[in-house]
């Protein structure tokens, strides 16, 4: 057994060390480094011509390692993204949420990121983020998703097997169903947050290292199993990384099965994900945390001749919880505990150019007084977190194609995204104890997103 845990513990060493050198060797998006490395336009990839909502095509190009090329000749695997952003809630906030920024009508430079993106050697392949915000006023590592595969023959059969170091679930997910890919594709961090959603789409968010191994046999058949260790405290505030999730106790077990079917016109999945995780909050030794999650999901794509395209996204998550260092720590007096998670959204393109989107969200948990307290803006009055409403958005991109300007170092697209909310940590009027209607937090985003 010792010899097995020394050979885990260094394993873990090693994918750190890799993820290390690959975003360090040059300090989730259509990103025009795909695009120069594969000679195609975004819209073979993207839905919309930009990212993160992939097609059939672009799902293949991330399960085979983001290392298609046209032909061999190296093309610097590097990107940048800008996103900018203006927004406005119904009712101004009682507090600013940064120092700098008001309580409404906040304008900011949200994201600006380099990537190391792209093919790096045969069969290697990666996408990279790095991230400085203009809210935080600082710079931090962001996504990464470094992943190496081989295509063998089975059955007669393609089989493609790959191995993937990432730093958050979900983030290496070729769907657009779950977690960090999910709709909606942007959102301003300058509104009030919900109390809690499920602990698999963001819990752990940049605070892991994970391994897996991934099969993807016949273009059909998904199969992923891997597993999440905590990187160190120190670790983390060299990467400019905040250490909110606590210690995860051993490592987490990841998985996926999904199957895909694509008809060239249009194409479907369906798929169920799971995770397990044991978190020692503030890093202490004792009683855990314990959170298990199990989701389904399945998507729709109708391509067409490709001049009106129709997506349809959908995704149910359950999660059992048991809070015995809450309990011990008198943050509640309930152990087990339940929450439910449901998000579904339809869009549709026009010319791979003007978008429209259409989503619903809502989030339903144990009702507890003692977790869950009055707090003005993010608190809840009914000690419960039951969260829903719904998300438009019109788009506009205007590059992206073949004949666009700048093809393929450059892609852009402009948007309006207005949030509605039915109910906000546990009720419809005074949520928080203080007043405020969860429709105050209605919020009307304008936004400005950016690739080169």
């Amino acid at each position: 057994m010792r010899i097995l845990s020394a050979f885990s513990q260094r394993l873990w060493q090693i994918a750190f060390a890799a993820v290390c050198l690959l975003g360090g060797a040059m300090p989730a998006h259509a990103l025009p480094s795909y695009a120069r490395q594969t000679g195609e336009p975004c819209t073979s990839c993207h839905v919309g011509a930009f990212g993160p909502q992939l097609t059939p095509h672009g799902r293949a190009f991330k399960i085979g390692g983001y290392s298609d090329s046209k032909d061999d000749a190296f093309r610097a695997p590097l990107s940048g993204m800008l996103v900018a952003n203006w927004t406005h809630t119904k009712k101004d906030q009682a507090e600013a949420l940064s120092g700098h920024d008001g309580t409404n009508n906040n304008v900011a430079l949200q994201e600006a990121s380099v990537f190391v993106a792209g093919k790096i050697a045969p069969h290697l392949g990666s996408f990279i983020q790095t991230t400085y915000s203009e809210i935080d006023r600082a710079t931090a590592f962001d996504h990464a998703d470094v992943r190496y595969t081989r295509t063998l023959q089975a059955a007669g059969k393609d089989l493609i097997l790959g191995l993937d170091v990432n730093n958050n679930p979900t983030v290496q997910d070729p769907f657009n169903t779950v977690g960090a890919w999910s709709f909606p594709y942007t959102a301003s961090d300058l509104t009030p947050g919900h109390l809690t959603g499920a602990f698999l789409t963001g819990g752990l968010e940049h605070q892991v290292l994970g391994t897996s191994v991934y099969a993807y046999f016949d273009d059909h058949f998904y199969a992923e199993l891997g597993g999440y260790r905590s990187l160190k405290a120190g670790t983390l505030k060299t990467l400019g990384i905040e250490d909110e999730a606590g210690r995860l106790s051993g490592t987490a077990p990841y998985w996926r099965l999904a199957y895909t079917r694509d008809w060239n016109r249009q194409s479907v999945s369906l798929g169920v994900i799971g995770m397990n995780a044991s978190i020692h909050p503030g890093r202490e030794n004792g009683p855990t945390n314990h959170y298990h999650d199990i989701g389904i999901d399945a998507s729709y794509q109708y391509l067409g001749d490709r001049k009106n395209v129709f997506s349809v996204n959908i995704a149910q998550i359950w999660e059992r919880q048991t809070l015995d260092y809450a309990v011990f720590a008198e943050e509640t007096d309930k152990a087990h505990q339940k929450l439910r998670q449901f998000n579904a959204d339809v869009s549709w393109y026009h010319n791979n150019s003007y978008g429209l989107t259409a989503g619903i969200f809502r989030v339903s948990g144990t009702r507890d007084e003692m977790l869950f307290t009055p707090e003005p803006d993010a608190g809840s009055r009914t000690g419960s977190p039951n969260t829903s409403g719904y998300i438009l958005q019109a788009d506009w991109t205007p590059f992206g194609k073949e004949s666009s300007w700048a093809a393929p170092w450059a892609n852009l697209r402009l948007g309006v995204q207005y949030t509605g909310y039915s109910k906000f940590n546990g009720a419809k009027t005074d949520y928080d104890g203080s007043g405020r209607n969860a429709s105050d937090n209605n919020t009307l985003m304008l936004f400005s997103w950016l690739s080169f």
